[in-house]
């Protein structure tokens, strides 16, 4: 399944992880550190190449297992790597995940995000048949929170110490998506 995948809305191109993304990760994530690493543990001051290859292949061994699901985003238009987007925290017994996404900082705020998880969505809630995914985002963190309340994800209260972020300890806005809020189009 994982090969064949290709979400794209003619604007952006969604699709697993490839090992020869290694460098264009890379450059996205090092370009992005002072605005992501305040939110993404992952992301720090020191991010190496090295990371970069050893998420790849976790994300390979990941999509295999069925335990998660990441995807890159790249603009249909020329190419460019935009950031990532997965399924993660996936709840096989009650069908449901964590959606989580990031884009690089010269791409942000044009509706990337909203875009790419728009795809995403339609994805887990047709081809996995999951019941609810989940937006889990630190109270902080407006760019995750305005594209949460972009897509029409019902916002369900604020989740107290839920997140940790190199030993600073956050509150966070959880969201939900059911099959249902799919809007038509």
């Amino acid at each position: 399944m994982k090969k064949e995948i290709q979400l794209i809305d003619g604007r952006i191109i969604v699709q697993p992880y490839h090992p020869d993304d290694a460098d264009r990760l890379y450059e996205a994530v090092c370009e992005s550190i002072t605005e992501l690493s305040p939110w993404m543990p992952w992301c720090h001051q020191d991010y190496s190449i090295k990371e970069s290859r050893q998420w790849l292949d976790s994300c390979n061994e990941t999509w295999e297992k069925g335990s998660e699901y990441e995807f890159a985003i790249t603009d249909s238009r020329d190419g460019v790597f935009l950031g990532g987007a997965g399924l993660n925290r996936i709840d096989i017994a009650n069908r449901i995940a964590n959606l989580g996404y990031w884009i690089r900082s010269s791409r942000a705020g044009h509706g990337v995000a909203t875009a790419a998880v728009q795809l995403l969505v339609r994805f887990a809630f047709g081809e996995l048949k999951l019941n609810r995914l989940e937006i889990i985002a630190a109270t902080g963190n407006k760019a995750s929170l305005r594209v949460a309340e972009k897509l029409g994800a019902t916002r369900e209260g604020i989740l107290r110490n839920r997140l940790v972020i190199r030993d600073r300890v956050l509150d966070a806005v959880i969201f939900s998506l059911v099959p249902g809020d799919l809007k038509q189009t």
